[in-house]
């Protein structure tokens, strides 16, 4: 059975759009992949390392395929996750091959068959039949130096690449790529989560490393202000453009000091109640965007996620692991304090994301429309897809336009994920932009115009690279 990467994939089926759609992608397609938001391991660009096996490159870390299979009564332990996790890699892939049939009309289905095909020259759909075939053929490649990290950065086209890094990070791998002459650019991004949530584990005693870490006195309100900022200023001097927010909600506060101040001594010292939690976060979202407004970091807000939704499954195999679902979310007022601070600041870049996307029509694109310091990220998360991304197209862009929007970022533990993802996002750009074209709300010299800027100009200037 052939592999089904068919070279008009997700173009339209109407044959002059179809023809024009694909114009426009052979314009882009193989334009650098500008990767501003994402989460592949430090270390892999660090230390440079061989992957191990097929099972640790495509299944155990890529939580899009562990819950798929979890959904389907695959145990965590048959995915090499948790205490008493199969340890044979083989037995894991085979798994794996045996379900693969439960991905047909996903993303991952697309992403994992791009990879198979494109990176490892593989031809056959992947299934029980074949999958000790697959594993030798892949493990094999592993081997060879031409499938390191590095390597595979080059033979896709990367030219930056971000991580996502916790405040406490003492981004040592970072240190060792600027160290080791490779020409590759990877870049850390601020992440305060673990000392700006009260409800995250381990708070208290992440504050006081926070401290430790950036030499104040956490003691009181503005000595922890002073904490973040001289953290944000060393991410800085590592290359980092951005910082990213993972809040439940978008709510935001802006209090007086005194008012601040208490709050901060009741969550600091572990006697948060009612809505103290909440009312923090909201309050340090405010913050965070004097000190972007101050110090230039682009300012990234996921919201829209009830994370570890299963209290089991969280407390056996831990973060990270498929249980994260979409809950609703509201803007437009929960933004308010914030925009009222910092919201015409000129030197304010906000780039917005939810999982709720019953708002971009209604909210985010008329807030991006009128605020210069605000941005539309991308699709992201389950709604990183075909569908995902032509519903994103046609509810924002009559309102918010294409330059009030951030272009497109991979947002990927999975590294070989990354070129299908940009060939997915440009093939359903150009077969919107060939729609416009074609129905003429648009010329055809704008839309191969438009399709670059969406492809890699504005992540390039969203994220200052």
């Amino acid at each position: 059975m052939a592999m089904l990467l068919h070279p008009d994939r997700l173009f339209p089926a109407d044959p002059d759009t179809r023809s024009l759609a694909r114009r426009l992608f052979a314009g882009i397609e193989h334009l650098a992949i500008i990767s501003p938001h994402g989460h592949t391991e430090p270390r892999w660009w660090g230390e440079n390392p061989a992957f191990p096996n097929p099972a640790e490159l495509f299944v155990t870390p890529d939580h899009y395929v562990v819950r798929m299979l979890v959904s389907r009564g695959v145990p965590f332990e048959a995915l090499g996750i948790g205490a008493g996790a199969q340890a044979d890699p083989r037995a894991i892939w085979r798994r794996f091959a045996e379900n693969y049939h439960v991905f047909r009309g996903t993303p991952s289905r697309l992403w994992i068959d791009h990879a198979l095909s494109q990176v490892f020259g593989l031809e056959e759909r992947l299934d029980a039949d074949n999958a000790d075939r697959h594993y030798d053929a892949i493990a094999e490649r592993l081997a060879d130096p031409a499938y390191r990290p590095r390597a595979l950065y080059e033979r896709f086209g990367i030219e930056v690449i971000a991580t996502t890094d916790g405040a406490l990070d003492d981004l040592a791998w970072h240190a060792a790529v600027q160290a080791s002459g490779w020409t590759g650019r990877v870049v850390p991004t601020y992440r305060p989560d673990s000392v700006v949530d009260p409800d995250f584990e381990g708070f208290r005693a992440n504050v006081e490393r926070l401290g430790e870490l950036a030499g104040c006195d956490i003691g009181h309100w503005q000595g922890y202000l002073e904490a973040h900022r001289r953290r944000r200023a060393f991410f800085r001097s590592m290359g980092a453009t951005a910082t990213d927010h993972g809040h439940p909600t978008p709510r935001t506060a802006d209090l007086p000091e005194a008012q601040i101040a208490a709050l901060y001594q009741r969550v600091l010292a572990g006697r948060a109640e009612g809505e103290d939690a909440d009312l923090f976060r909201a309050q340090m979202l405010t913050e965070m965007a004097r000190m972007s407004a101050e110090d230039g970091l682009v300012m990234q807000l996921h919201s829209g996620s009830f994370r570890n939704h299963s209290a089991g499954v969280f407390a056996a195999y831990g973060r990270d692991r498929g249980f994260d679902i979409p809950q609703p979310v509201s803007f437009t007022a929960a933004l308010k304090p914030l925009l009222d601070a910092v919201g015409m600041d000129p030197r304010l870049r906000l780039i917005l994301f939810t999982l709720d996307e019953s708002v971009y029509a209604r909210e985010l694109a008329p807030l991006a429309g009128a605020y210069p310091g605000l941005l539309l990220g991308p699709p992201w998360w389950f709604h990183d897809s075909f569908e995902g991304i032509s519903r994103y197209r046609r509810r924002v862009t009559e309102t918010a336009g294409f330059l009030n929007t951030a272009g497109f970022n991979d947002d990927t533990r999975a590294l070989c994920s990354i070129p299908a993802r940009h060939d997915v996002s440009r093939r359903v750009d150009s077969a919107f932009l060939a729609e416009l074209v074609t129905s003429h709300r648009l010329d055809e010299d704008e839309a191969h115009e438009i399709a670059r800027l969406l492809a890699t100009d504005l992540a390039r200037s969203a994220y200052r690279l």
